[in-house]
């Protein structure tokens, strides 16, 4: 486990079923001392997730250090759409438990939240075993280079 570095950006968007949970979780975020980049959407109005998720892969891609948090209302397109980009590496998380394991053996970069799902503790607790849980390596890095898809 490692200690919150809030000298590190978090990127973060939603659609219109997330945007409830977005603006807690940029709010927590901020009162950690992180840096926000939000890519929207910025009200309830119904919108297109895949809007608002290839503007922040593009952005990781640019910045490769930044991690990502994404939330819609069951969580699994913004996920689907994420994982499109080869650089991203995206989870579903709904319980705490499985937002260590993603960043322990995936070394996921993004997770993606169930708005409608998750209450604002729980997923404020995901988000924050996201960001402080290091990469184990090993093992799980052969693993991880054999999702490139130039090997399918």
């Amino acid at each position: 486990m490692s200690t919150p570095n809030p000298t590190q950006t978090i990127a973060i968007g939603s659609d219109h079923a997330g945007f409830e949970r977005k603006q807690q979780i940029i709010a927590w975020l901020q009162n950690q001392g992180y840096t926000v980049a939000d890519f929207g959407t910025h009200d309830e109005h119904s919108v297109d997730y895949p809007d608002y998720v290839h503007p922040l892969a593009l952005h990781l891609k640019a910045h490769p250090e930044t991690k990502g948090i994404l939330v819609c209302g069951s969580g699994q397109g913004v996920c689907m759409t994420a994982n499109k980009y080869a650089h991203i590496r995206a989870a579903l998380v709904w319980i705490p438990e499985i937002a260590e394991m993603t960043r322990k053996h995936n070394n996921a970069n993004v997770i993606c939240i169930p708005g409608r799902y998750l209450s604002e503790d729980m997923a404020l607790t995901c988000v924050e075993k996201f960001l402080t849980t290091d990469f184990e390596g090993g093992r799980h890095q052969s693993r991880i280079d054999k999702m490139n898809p130039d090997i399918v």
